[in-house]
């Protein structure tokens, strides 16, 4: 009896230990730690944001994904898997089409840089494409120092730096390189 009372002193508490063992193991294994930077960025996907002007829309945003990073020295929304951006009339009809394959609006400064592939439209039928092209949100401006190439009914015009109105309604290439008409062009793909 006595070195059965003897094993129950020594496996209850191996027995105690190894179970407080295991919940400590569950535990840590269902606690996850985060840090300040793994909670300061939301995720939307399909998002849609509207700016309005006297309660009349101006421009419609539409993304398939934002990351929206709410850190207070730098706020902004990162559009990693494309954007498109209208500007539109007062009656909703779309004035001017942007598109690119990546896009960042800095918040404080009312900044949206999009890189690749950039390409603003017209419903003149021009056409723009660079590489880079920064939106000012405040002045209503577009402008890059990348190279662009515009297109127009009967013309192709490119050079380096472009500043133009956020519609396109005025724009002039900073440094133009070339104008080729449509006619010199088929003539020299003959």
């Amino acid at each position: 009896m006595m070195k059965t009372f003897v094993s129950l002193k020594i496996f209850l508490p191996v027995l105690l230990c190894a179970c407080l063992a295991a919940c400590d193991a569950v535990r840590k294994r269902d606690h996850q730690t985060f840090t300040q930077d793994d909670t300061n960025v939301e995720i939307g996907r399909d998002v849609e944001i509207l700016y309005s002007d006297s309660a009349i829309v101006r421009v419609r945003i539409t993304a398939p994904t934002m990351l929206n990073y709410t850190d207070r020295d730098d706020p902004r929304q990162e559009f990693p898997d494309g954007i498109k951006v209208e500007f539109l009339t007062p009656t909703l009809q779309v004035r001017s089409t942007l598109t690119a394959k990546w896009a960042v609006r800095q918040q404080n400064k009312g900044l949206v840089t999009t890189r690749d592939s950039v390409v603003l439209t017209t419903v003149q039928q021009e056409k723009l494409e660079t590489e880079e092209l920064i939106w000012n949100e405040k002045t209503e401006k577009i402008s890059t120092e990348k190279f662009v190439k515009v297109t127009k009914p009967g013309e192709v015009i490119y050079g380096f730096g472009l500043d133009a109105n956020q519609d396109f309604s005025f724009w002039k290439i900073t440094v133009p390189k070339g104008v080729i008409r449509a006619e010199q062009l088929d003539k020299a793909l003959e």
